[in-house]
């Protein structure tokens, strides 16, 4: 029988559209299960074959789990707020929801052709007024709260002005940017201004000035993920670090249990891993150097508070606002100079060049309070304002980059006398130092020696004992139009957020998507951006007077902002009184399955942790964690095309002549190839783009091959697949069965249309098991044994598959399952229908239509799932290969219950045996049960 496979996926798509077949409910006596792809922006390219994979695997599993009887929520939603978007309305005018919704539309007509059971009625996007109304009042509500470190929770700002009413900051336990001292009566008589400048110190969304990536070109602060060798990875635009206000989440607060929250999850390691190093969490010491002739202090955090009689030196870093009060007269020019040069390098850049050592000397002193040595102060690059107190009091004969600075300065080394741990951790030489042996550490081991110093630092009142963490506040401003709107406005220059019945703050409509004259962001453009307190209403930007109309923020909050907590809203996507109702957040809890690309490790997963814990603490929801079991699934990657230009010419040489010249290697559209060969096809090259119009080529047997080179997929490398090809020619359930059988769902692997014939071979012969010829034909006999045992060998199979994601060698059982039903001309019902729901998760289409073919009028999606029965496999007969002297001769098939006298008994009777011993007694008999029977002549 013809499989057609485009008419029968079209109609199935059309059925459970129309019949809303995979729409949940929250009200069940189910058990629930939660399965959810990472938050997809769509894009203007659409689709190519690689975005699936993941979509592909959890939906199996979404599929397999409503098979076990589970209330399955998978839905599907776009991250639809975006820098691209936005750079398209720069360069052609056109509105970014305009664009927006056109990708929207592609992405879904594309997810929809592969047949995935998303719950289509709970869609999402981010860039809904109706959904960022709920991302701008969870913003309020950080910008609401503190962290009290005495209950270990974030908690409302209301609790902290009590505390401030009755006691000042007196027994205050929070975290906050700097340390206040005041009391009640201070507190009760400070200004409004004043009180809310002390509140801004404590909020868990707060505006203080701080370093970003700044990009001119694009008119916004950048994310590090989104600089790369100093240029903007969208455009390849400059990027300079560069001071401003902005907006802040006190994710910091939150380090410790951040890192203790990962000992309950199921992530991979590797995952893991990242976020403790990106957290890095770190014990040692802050200690007070006093800069000699000068009021100031310097404030240093240390692990190794016991090396501090080896410090010779002090590094600040360029952007501590400490170099500009203590940099001499002298010093100034050489320092002004090194600060703009290290403005051109990013975070990232300046952590990951570790050899290269550069500074300036800031012509200050320090006075090292153990030994009373002076310690010239510098600035270089390798010391971060972000991390600890953005100064280092440098040990030369102990750390690596201070040696190097050391000895490119002409500066003092002295060792302290080392422990085992150094000289096992060193990984440079420092014979060249000076060794100290104290007597306040002599003896001590690296622990003891370590306590005592801290003890002594805290006697003397120079500083204390501190556990410190690498991580750093995220920041929240984005100098963009595309993105939600923060809901505050300002009074005074301070920031008061908007009452939440105002909500949704809407983005207004611009002129321009550029940052305007006066540098302000793009909804510096709008005409009618202003809040009116009074009547609690936005108004004409005109009307601003300070007095009942104040200006608005005119940032934007960044990408990470909205999918930080898509996977609550899905709970309850329609509810526009509240988030997402307690009840349906107690039902569905945490995703219990999450698949994603690794690379959001540190971003995207912090922060939706961040905000879940945050949530938790304000009694909003019940759960620790967002998202308990974590997969990370690897890339397709896609087979490149090169072709090679002679340098200064339009000459193309192909492929084994290169060698002769001295060429240009460039990428090539794979789609400019001749069929699934390397040849390239020159009059399309030469059509393709108008540079090529008059190329010229030296051939090899009248032949131009290319240069063939497995790389990334994207366009960008044009070496992308088009699913809808693939679904046009093979079908969506060729696409999913093909993307699992390429190799394990963590790994990477090469995309080959060519072995897709090899799956829709498979797919035809699994179709007409069903059929006699052109005749749909199922018996209703009781099926074999060996039926049977063919049958719960592939569902034993499957089942621990599923379970253990390993959806490649599932496809592989299916295969040769169906080639054994297909010897044995199996058609029983029983056997078939089984069959089809085990493969209906892998491909939907075609078990539904066969489903319905065997009679059925309902789906076959919520069937319950064949159960293994252990006793379809156990052997009633046993082949036994007997051998002579080592050598097998013939088979015999015994009863599998027999006695090991009873298979020698049996043996010995056959009349094959008895003819191989022509009447000779055996020297022995080797039976080993069930495996073998081996007669030594």
């Amino acid at each position: 029988m013809f499989y057609d496979h485009q008419s029968i996926e079209k109609k199935w798509q059309k059925f459970w559209e129309e019949n809303q077949t995979y729409k949940t409910e929250n009200t069940t006596d189910k058990p629930k299960f939660y399965v959810l792809d990472m938050f997809p922006y769509p894009s203007g390219a659409g689709l190519h074959v690689g975005h699936p994979l993941g979509y592909i695997a959890s939906d199996i599993y979404a599929r397999y789990k409503r098979h076990q009887g589970f209330n399955v929520l998978h839905p599907v939603g776009y991250d639809s707020f975006g820098l691209p978007a936005e750079q398209y309305a720069i360069q052609t005018g056109t509105h970014p929801a305009i664009t927006t919704e056109q990708n929207i539309t592609r992405y879904e007509e594309q997810l929809r052709k592969i047949g995935f059971s998303f719950d289509w009625s709970r869609e999402i996007r981010t860039s809904d007024a109706s959904y960022y109304k709920w991302t701008q009042w969870i913003f309020i509500q950080l910008f609401n709260s503190w962290y009290n470190k005495s209950t270990d929770k974030a908690e409302s700002i209301e609790t902290l002005i009590q505390h401030f009413e009755t006691r000042g900051t007196l027994n205050l336990s929070a975290v906050q940017n700097d340390a206040l001292n005041f009391t009640a009566e201070e507190w009760k008589s400070a200004s409004e201004l004043d009180k809310q400048d002390i509140l801004l110190n404590y909020r868990l969304a707060y505006r203080a000035e701080t370093t970003v990536n700044w990009c001119p070109g694009l008119g916004t602060v950048l994310a590090n993920d989104e600089v790369k060798d100093g240029k903007s990875e969208r455009g390849g635009f400059p990027v300079f670090q560069k001071k401003m206000m902005q907006w802040s989440m006190r994710i910091t607060a939150y380090s410790e249990r951040l890192l203790q929250g990962l000992n309950t999850l199921d992530w991979p390691q590797p995952l893991k891993d990242s976020q403790e190093y990106w957290i890095g969490k770190s014990q040692g010491a802050q200690v007070t150097f006093e800069v000699l002739n000068s009021e100031e202090n310097i404030s240093v955090f240390t692990t190794r508070p016991d090396t501090i009689f080896g410090a010779t030196f002090m590094v600040l870093a360029p952007e501590n606002p400490l170099v500009e009060k203590i940099t001499t007269e002298e010093q100034k020019f050489k320092v002004d100079r090194y600060i703009e040069e290290t403005s051109k390098k990013t975070e990232r850049d300046r952590m990951a060049d570790v050899k290269n050592v550069s500074g300036a000397f800031t012509g200050a002193y320090a006075l090292n309070p153990f030994n009373d040595e002076k310690m010239p102060i510098y600035i270089s690059d390798y010391v971060l304002m972000g991390y600890g107190t953005g100064a280092v009091m440098a040990v030369p004969a102990h750390d690596e980059r201070d040696h190097r600075f050391a000895k490119k300065f002409g500066l003092n080394i002295v060792k302290v006398v080392e422990t085992e741990e150094d000289v096992q951790e060193k990984s440079f030489d420092s014979k060249d130092s000076v060794c100290v042996n104290s007597d306040f550490l002599d003896g001590l081991n690296y622990t003891d020696a370590k306590a005592k110093i801290i003890d002594e630092i805290e006697n003397r009142g120079i500083g204390h004992g501190t556990t410190n963490y690498k991580q750093r506040d995220a920041i929240f401003s984005r100098q963009r139009y595309w993105g939600e709107p923060v809901p505050v406005y300002y009074k005074e220059g301070m920031p008061y957020a908007l009452p939440v019945s105002s909500l949704p703050l809407e983005l207004p409509e611009v002129e321009k998507y550029l940052p305007t004259e006066d540098g302000d962001p793009p909804l510096g453009n709008a005409k009618n951006f202003a809040w009116d307190e009074l009547n609690e209403k936005i108004v004409a930007t005109e009307l601003i007077d300070n007095v009942t109309v104040f200006p608005l923020e005119l940032s934007t909050m960044p990408g990470w902002a909205g999918s930080s907590w898509y996977f609550l809203r899905y709970m309850d996507p329609k509810n526009d009184g509240e988030f997402c109702a307690k009840e349906l957040s107690d039902y569905w809890g945490q995703v219990d399955l999450y698949i994603g690309g690794s690379e959001h490790a540190t971003g995207h997963l912090l922060y939706s942790r961040f905000w879940n814990m945050f949530l938790k603490d304000r009694g909003y929801i019940n759960q620790d964690e967002p998202f308990q079991k974590l997969i990370n699934q690897g890339m397709i990657l896609g087979m490149s095309a090169f072709v090679f230009r002679i340098d200064g010419t339009n000459q193309f040489v192909s492929k084994n002549l290169a060698q002769n010249y001295e060429t240009q290697k460039i990428h090539v559209d794979v789609s400019l190839l001749k069929g699934t060969s390397d040849e390239l096809d020159v009059e399309k090259f030469k059509n393709w783009r108008s540079e090529f119009g008059d190329a010229e080529f030296i051939l090899e047997d009248g032949k131009y091959i290319t240069e063939r080179e497995v790389e990334k997929m994207s366009k960008s490398k044009y070496n992308v697949v088009n699913p809808d090809d693939i679904c046009q020619e093979y079908g969506a359930d060729c696409l999913r069965l093909y993307e699992m059988f390429l190799g394990p769902l963590e790994q990477s692997k090469p995309w080959n249309t060519q072995g897709l014939s090899g799956v829709y071979g498979f797919l035809k012969k699994f179709y007409n098991l069903y059929y006699n010829g052109g005749s749909f034909d199922v018996s209703e006999e009781e099926p074999t044994k060996e039926e049977y045992k063919i049958l719960h060998t592939l569902i034993k199979k499957v089942v621990s598959d599923i379970d253990n994601f390993s959806f490649n060698t599932s496809v592989s059982s299916f295969m040769i399952a169906v080639n054994e039903f297909q010897k044995l001309k199996t058609n029983k019902r029983k056997i078939l229908e089984a069959l089809a729901i085990v493969v209906s998760p892998y491909a939907p289409h075609i078990s539904e239509e066969l489903w319905e073919k065997l009679g059925n009028t309902n789906s076959v999606e919520f069937e319950k799932f064949p159960v293994f029965e252990e006793k379809y496999l156990i052997e009633d007969e046993i082949e036994y290969p007997v051998s002579f002297n080592g050598k097998m001769r013939f088979k015999l098939a015994l009863p599998a219950d027999l006695s090991v006298g009873e298979i020698e008994e049996n043996v010995m009777k056959d009349l094959r045996v008895l003819d191989q011993l022509a009447g000779n007694t055996p020297k022995k008999v080797i039976i080993v049960p069930k495996k073998i029977v081996n007669i030594v002549c």
